[in-house]
């Protein structure tokens, strides 16, 4: 059986922090050292009582707003790392708050940059076991309230945000092969312990992203009978701009066939990929073959081959 990504849409908190804003807290910094340095302009920061099934629920209703039959879901999965609680799951709360039928299985999984492609292979595996017929897929990160102020580095980055997909057995993008990976011994790279704000060792996970990332995608290249020059559009995990790009370099892939989506957006973490393809959709950039990739946090790495069918 085939399954599909039959749509998505994605939510950002109206609260926006500018890179005028960070310079005139960090004097160091220009805003153009700010700009150069990881190619975001401005970052949504989500309010004070602003939760991640606030952000899934909104990101769901813009989804749903769409002419889509919410009576339709059948199952929920929600990726994040800054749950409402430590119990209940958030994805219980999100399926009650949107109305969804009380037969609809729903749970959290916690994983951040590669959450989007694993929440894809994870729900193409309920499809196709039978389990479920449409699964609604969300992200939703709230990172900022981890950052302590004085993180200069972190704070340029990171973003608030969350995303909604739709997959079932019909839709613009056919599910295609994947890769999965994880290595907990660089779990201390990032991490947020209890009552301590996030910590990040960036060279860390630079260098783990440059040694994983060529390997996983000649996986999937391989397990999808494809290669390099077969792909059209390549999105990848939005972590900055000087690390995707020297990673693009590294694969040779051509400028004008890597999609970056992040000045006015920000590393949404988990949600990068899916709010980075809504928007080449929109843009009208999806055709052929297009190659997902996740890989950050856990230490944990995710690629998923899309066939876009539109």
């Amino acid at each position: 059986m085939n399954v599909y990504i039959k749509d998505i849409a994605y939510y950002l908190p109206e609260k926006v922090l500018n890179n005028e804003q960070l310079a005139a807290e960090f004097p160091e910094w220009s805003t153009e050292k700010i700009a150069g340095k990881v190619g975001i302009a401005e970052r949504h920061i989500a309010a004070s009582d602003e939760s991640a099934s606030d952000m899934a629920v909104a990101a769901a209703e813009r989804l749903l707003a769409k002419g889509h039959d919410r009576s339709q879901i059948d199952f929920v999965l929600l990726c994040t790392q800054s749950p409402d609680y430590m119990l209940p799951s958030s994805a219980c709360i999100v399926q009650h708050r949107l109305g969804l039928s009380t037969q609809c299985g729903a749970f959290d999984f916690n994983l951040g940059c590669s959450g989007y492609e694993y929440g894809l292979v994870m729900a193409k595996s309920l499809i196709q076991s039978g389990v479920a017929n449409n699964v609604l897929l969300l992200t939703a990160e709230l990172y900022t309230k981890y950052l302590s102020q004085d993180d200069k580095g972190n704070r340029t980055i990171f973003s608030d945000g969350a995303s909604a997909t739709w997959v079932g057995t019909e839709g613009f993008a056919e599910i295609g092969e994947c890769s999965l990976g994880t290595d907990g011994s660089g779990a201390e790279f990032l991490i947020k312990r209890p009552n301590e704000p996030l910590y990040m060792d960036g060279g860390a996970i630079f260098d783990f992203s440059s040694d994983v990332v060529p390997q996983m995608v000649e996986d999937v290249l391989h397990k999808s009978n494809l290669q390099m020059d077969d792909v059209n559009l390549w999105v990848f995990h939005q972590a900055n701009k000087y690390m995707i790009n020297y990673i693009r370099k590294m694969l040779e892939i051509d400028k004008e066939q890597f999609y970056i989506y992040m000045e006015h957006v920000g590393n949404t973490v988990s949600s990068t990929i899916p709010i980075a393809l809504c928007a080449a959709r929109d843009e009208g950039k999806l055709h052929g073959n297009v190659m997902l990739a996740g890989f950050g946090v856990g230490l944990s790495w995710g690629a998923v081959m899309l066939k876009i069918l539109e």
